[in-house]
């Protein structure tokens, strides 16, 4: 397609200089005027038909040149910035018009949205008429967005037309009318990188087509299957109303019921339906969850993850194309500045007016993505820079220290959406200099103060105390009681307020002076984090000076206070990195997000126009109107005739309605968490029609909308945005290594071979303990154990209520003897291994702790038969964790253990950010929504005794909550200002309150929480152990760091005192123990493990042993051939500069064992050592041939032509003779096959 528009852009213009070169030749002619008279008198002479011609040629010829004229004026206006913004303004508008629609609306505002929506249908047909007009119709529908727009101006006209005539019922007039809502999307076709995203969603719809064929199938099968189980079961009640409305009764309802499963809101209870159709656990309704359990495992956790893969797939698609499209317009600036400085004639400045025109345009479409594309640019004009790969804790250092004037921005040029493991941080720190300028037009660069205040803020025990100070100012604001306002305590927290702003107070001024305020570079005010440590002591400042201000003023700067935490994000530079590679990550995501928004938008005003003013109801559900709901009305208490009441009737509206867009875009957003949305779709079901109460199931087609919906945002979009956050989070952190010779992998093996020590393995020299050990330490005894592990877990699984009393004697004989036996596990062990071994190893001390309590639990219960006080029978589910020691046995569990503890490494100072988010929060929700009663609302309240913001425990737990989903919309409803319904706790005071404690910062509070956490932070958890176990989806023959734990455990073998040597012969035995692609593997023949031992080649020690950590170093090398070709002496001076670049801790000597330097020559190596002993073999072999040749030959010479043998040539000689003059020793070693059935067993060895 972008072939096809170039070309289409060489056709036009060349169409356009071709008029212009006619109007030149005509007025270039004039000389010859008298000529063309002649001729033209000449031709009147002729027949009236030739004059007839003639006049319509030269009518035809000014036609087209006004026509060429008038289509070269259109093309250059539609082109033009001009009409550029009067579209974006346009689209805008008529977007704020479809807003502008709600429930209870006046005539008026009705009349001025029909006569809006005419006027832009008008304005936009006049854009598409104008496009066709000046490109063509070829060039005009060669653009999918152009064929867009058609699209949404024919379905607007037709809308109108049928409007009109009112040929369409009311429901599919409101459909109809959402073709509008399409305009929205006219803006993506502007933006350049947005315009890129959309392509991509829209071109993977063929994948996703594929796979919503594929989940409709799988949900009308499994609909079909819950017809055939659980049809007309759930019939619990005898009122119809009391059924529950997720059941199987129909296939359009199995098909709702299915569909909710797969979203996993209130799966359970529909699997309890289910249940206890079939009568229960007791019966055969146990039976019933493996339906459920393998539709919601097969549904949820494998198909609709596939959205995910699709997403991310095509995500990369549309980036790759808008990296494409940003060199290429560096191309275009860079052609248009060398056409400018050369010479052309009238053509030529054409044509580059027009190339200007659209570079113009292409940098005023960019500009709305002016912070990816510099953020961008500046990433890699650092980069170009890059010999080798640098790491990114000294480029902070580098920036922090030179350029601290520069914004966050800038900061973001060395950083990368990785956070770094603890030990790969540089803490060390250096003081930035007194910039030049004078401070506050006082202190010169050299004033004593100056320089003293300079000295005092950069020594180490002053950023020291701030951030212990920082701290513990931070914590005092969790320890503020917002119900007492003037307890004690709060008096006492005060008073250290005071003390803590005047510290920060100082320090600020401090700071200040050195640097100066913001004139010049390197001032105070010229870095961000500074910023936001000025912000956050005038906040305090202005908090305590305000005391007897307005109360909502107060209580603002107090919430503004909780900011004091993110001063330690300046302080701590982990913790800072991380930070950094968030912002990253959101910077990326931005197209994203507007995308989202934009359907989210749509789907808004689509919802107002099909449930606007129809989601009310009676309390008396006999009353249909709000005209009938009035007075009062008879209910009865759990149905009990005997237990009546008088309540009055109220006309309520749901608590997530449609009746405008703001609301409906809130209703949606909780529908995309999957939260509540089954209540919300059978609400819609029933809807009639406004001012109407409901129906039941009066438009089951509605749910159409809300499937939709889901499998847009919720499946596809949402998975869109985590994705991209991993994906991007993932690709960001590789940037740093751009230019490294290493990749990933490489990397991830040279620093565990690095890092790497040998483990010490326990043998006993004392006969009959090494028999015990022996004994331990088989096999068979291990297995033994874990069949017996096995099945004492099955008899903790044996119990259940009111059982005989015999049956639980035999469970307490079973768990005696259970006891018993690991009691004598534990003896045994003892008695090989010593106490001092034995308990250095972590799973022995687990093993103890668990026989510990067992006989603790048998003696106790022995003592005091019966007594409940206290109980230590969890001891013995401690047990089942040995399977996971016994499982750790086999290569792949092993594996993923060993990568999942690795995966913690990189996860501290995420797992800080999100602590930090947690207590800026649940700080904020004490403030603001501290004060509230619990159960204050009318109805059942969601701020009760278990769930409120009273403490700052209890508010950590309600976020927690609110983080997992679980029913956070409608707490966000029971703390937002309800009057009436939220009031205040009467300890404050206020009780008698009727506006009530609640407040809409609830709103956002809560919406911007869900968002950071579910989708944002924890996703960078998500990412961190994708990165990690990425080697699942590697193939598998390529050697990873997941493999080379097998060595250590192996070497220990070798090494029982891990001295970490062993001898040079026992390498060969142990590489061949191990499977590759670590080893050689136990089918490999002795003289390959030979051969691959010489190119490993290793320092070999005097006494015969080569050292651990090279071995190691050289199995990695070679089996990832890291730096192995070419001159080897070159080839290890560049793998030492390169580890020396990442690796700066690594120490020299160990650097000289694994990659020993230059000029070593005179040192024996195992590669020199066994190329000898290659070299011998092969000359025994080959001595060997010939004299058999020699015998062989002499057998045979009188059979022997001499004629032939004198003709015979090198070829026909055999391939003896071949080797014997090359020396080649590869084809020797081939020359001596294996047997045919272990070649076959090597490939799976």
């Amino acid at each position: 397609e972008e072939d096809l528009r170039g070309y289409l852009d060489w056709i036009t213009q060349a169409e356009d200089i071709e008029p212009e070169g006619e109007d030149q030749g005509n007025n270039q002619d004039g000389k010859n005027k008298n000529d063309r008279e002649t001729e033209s008198a000449d031709r009147l002479e002729g027949d009236e038909g030739e004059i007839q011609e003639s006049w319509f040629r030269r009518k035809k010829k000014d036609f087209d040149r006004v026509n060429r004229r008038m289509r070269r004026a259109c093309r250059k206006a539609v082109k033009s910035q001009a009409f550029y913004w009067l579209i974006i303004i346009l689209v805008f508008l008529n977007t704020g018009v479809l807003a502008t629609e709600h429930y209870g609306q006046p005539n008026w505002l009705d009349d001025f949205q029909e006569a809006t929506n005419m006027f832009f249908i008008a304005l936009f047909t006049l854009e598409m008429l104008l496009k066709m007009y000046s490109l063509g119709f070829q060039g005009y529908f060669v653009s999918l967005f152009n064929r867009f727009d058609c699209f949404v101006v024919i379905g607007s006209i037709s809308e109108m037309i049928l409007t009109r005539t009112h040929w369409m019922p009311p429901l599919g007039v409101s459909v109809l009318r959402c073709v509008r809502l399409l305009r929205v999307f006219k803006v993506t076709k502007y933006w350049r990188s947005l315009s890129n995203l959309v392509a991509s969603l829209l071109n993977s719809i063929q994948s996703i087509a594929s796979l919503l064929l594929l989940l409709f199938l799988f949900i009308v099968i499994f609909a079909l299957l819950g017809m055939q189980v659980f049809g007309g079961k759930f019939n619990f009640e005898k009122a119809v109303e009391d059924k529950p409305r997720q059941n199987f009764d129909s296939f359009w309802q199995s098909l709702l019921t299915v569909f909710q499963i797969l979203t996993g809101e209130d799966w359970n209870a529909v699997m309890y339906d289910g249940i206890q159709a079939y009568h229960g656990v007791g019966g055969f309704g146990i039976l019933a969850c493996i339906y459920f359990i393998i539709l919601f495992i097969c549904g949820n956790y494998i198909l609709l993850n596939v959205f995910l893969a699709i997403a991310v797939d095509n995500l990369a698609d549309a980036e790759s194309l808008t990296a494409i499209e940003k060199e290429a317009d560096e191309e275009a600036e860079k052609q248009a500045e060398m056409d400018q400085m050369g010479e052309g004639g009238e053509n030529t400045s054409q044509l580059e007016g027009e190339e200007h025109m659209d570079d113009d345009q292409r940098d005023y479409d960019g500009n709305i993505d002016e912070e990816n594309e510099e953020m961008s640019v500046k990433d890699e004009d650092t980069r170009s820079h890059t010999k080798v790969c640098l790491e990114v804790g000294d480029s902070e250092d580098y920036y922090e220290e030179q350029n601290d004037n520069q914004d966050l921005d800038t900061l973001e040029d060395g950083v990368s959406a990785r956070p770094r493991r603890l030990s790969e941080f540089n803490t060390a720190t250096k003081k930035q200099p007194i910039p030049p300028a004078s401070s506050f037009f006082i202190f010169s660069s050299t004033n004593r103060f100056r320089v003293f205040c300079h000295w005092f803020c950069n020594h180490s025990h002053f950023g020291n105390v701030i951030l212990v100070c920082i701290m513990v100012s931070s914590a005092l604001l969790a320890a503020e009681d917002p119900i007492h306002q003037d307890s004690q305590r709060n008096q006492i927290l005060n008073y250290c307020d005071y003390f803590f702003t005047s510290v920060f107070t100082i320090e600020i001024c401090l700071k200040m002076i050195s640097y100066g305020f913001v004139i010049h570079d390197g001032a105070f005010c010229r870095s961000a984090f500074n910023l936001l440590d000025l912000l956050v002591v005038c906040v305090s400042l202005v908090s305590i000076y305000w005391k007897s201000g307005a109360i909502s003023v107060v209580k603002i700067l107090r919430v503004l206070r909780v900011l004091r935490p993110l001063r330690a994000i300046n302080r701590a530079k982990g913790l800072k990195h991380v930070v950094q590679c968030v912002i990253v990550a959101v910077k990326t995501i931005g197209n994203i997000v507007l995308v989202t928004c934009l359907l989210q938008f749509m789907f808004a005003v689509i919802g107002v126009q099909l449930f606007k003013g129809k989601f009310y109801k009676c309390n008396d559900g006999s009353k249909m109107s709000k005209e009938e709901c009035r007075g009062h009305f008879l209910t009865f208490a759990d149905g009990d005739i005997n237990k009546p009441s008088i309540e009055k009737r109220e006309w309520e509206r749901n608590r997530f309605h449609f009746d405008d867009v703001a609301e409906a875009m809130l209703t949606l957003f909780t529908v995309s968490t999957f939260e509540g949305w089954p209540g919300l779709l059978y609400v819609s079901i029933d809807s009639n029609a406004e001012n109407r109460g409901p129906i039941h199931n009066f438009r089951p087609i509605v749910a159409a909308y809300y499937i939709i919906y889901i499998i847009i945002i919720a499946f596809f979009m949402v998975n869109i945005f985590v994705g991209f956050v991993i994906v991007t989070f993932q690709n960001e952190g590789e940037q740093e290594y751009k230019n490294c010779e290493l990749d990933k992998n490489q990397r991830n093996c040279i620093e565990f071979a690095l890092k790497a020590k040998p483990v010490r393995r326990y043998i006993p020299k004392h006969r009959f303990q090494y028999k015990v050990w022996w004994f331990v330490t088989s096999q068979p005894f291990e297995y033994t154990i874990f069949v017996l592990i096995m099945i004492n877990t099955i008899t903790l699984a044996m119990k259940f209520n009111e059982q005989p009393e015999f049956y639980t004697k035999t469970l307490d004989i079973l768990n005696i003897v259970f006891s018993v036996v690991f009691a004598a596990e534990f003896i045994f062990k003892v008695a090989a291994f010593r106490f001092k071994n034995y308990f250095g190893d972590p799973w022995n001390v687990f093993d103890f702790i668990i026989v510990l309590g067992s006989f603790i639990d048998i003696v106790y219960d022995r003592l005091n038969p019966g007594s409940s006080l206290i109980s230590v029978n969890f001891f013995r589910l401690f047990r089942v964790m040995r399977l996971v020691k016994l499982l750790s046995r086999g290569e792949g569990i092993r594996t993923l253990l060993w990568t999942f503890i690795k995966s913690f490494q990189a996860l501290p100072y995420v797992a800080l950010l999100i602590i930090m988010l947690f207590f800026i929060y649940a700080v904020i929700g004490m403030q603001v929504f501290g004060r509230i009663r619990l159960g204050s609302s009318a109805e059942e309240s969601h701020i009760h005794r278990n769930n409120h913001f009273h403490t700052f425990p209890q508010a950590v737990l309600v976020l927690f909550r609110s983080a997992t989903g679980e029913a956070w919309q409608e707490i966000m409803l029971d703390c937002s200002h309800r009057p009436n319904i939220v009031l205040c706790d009467e300890e404050t005071g206020e009780g008698d309150n009727k506006e009530g404690c609640g407040s809409d910062i609830a709103f956002p509070y809560f919406i911007s929480f869900y968002v950071l956490c579910s989708f944002l932070i924890i996703n960078l958890f998500v990412a961190v152990i994708m990165d990690n176990f990425d080697y699942l989806t590697r193939d598998w023959s390529i050697l990873g760091p997941h493999h080379l734990d097998e060595f250590i455990r192996l070497w220990s073998e070798y090494d029982p005192d891990a001295k970490g040597r062993i001898k040079h012969l026992d390498v060969v035995t142990l590489l061949r123990k191990i499977s590759p692609p670590l080893g050689f593997g136990k089918l490999c023949p002795h003289r390959v493990a030979c051969k691959r031992l010489v190119s490993m080649n290793m320092p070999l020690n005097s006494d015969g042993t080569v050292l651990f950590n090279a071995t190691l170093f050289a199995v990695v090398r070679t089996s990832l051939h890291i730096k192995t070709e070419g001159n080897i002496d070159d080839a290890n001076e560049e793998l030492r500069a390169v580890i020396k670049k990442i690796w700066k801790r690594t120490s020299p000597k160990l650097l000289d064992q694994v990659v020993p330097p230059p000029g070593v020559d005179d040192e024996v190596t195992v590669g020199k050592f066994y190329a000898t002993f290659l070299i011998q073999d092969y000359f025994r072999r080959f001595k060997k041939r010939k004299e058999q040749e020699l015998k062989d030959g002499d057998k045979e010479s009188h059979n022997t032509v001499t004629l032939q043998a004198g003709l015979r040539t090198l070829h026909d000689a055999g391939p003896e003779l071949k080797r014997a003059i090359s020396g080649n020793l590869e084809e020797l070693i081939d020359d001596n096959p294996e047997p045919m059935h272990r070649r076959n067993h090597s490939l799976f060895g």
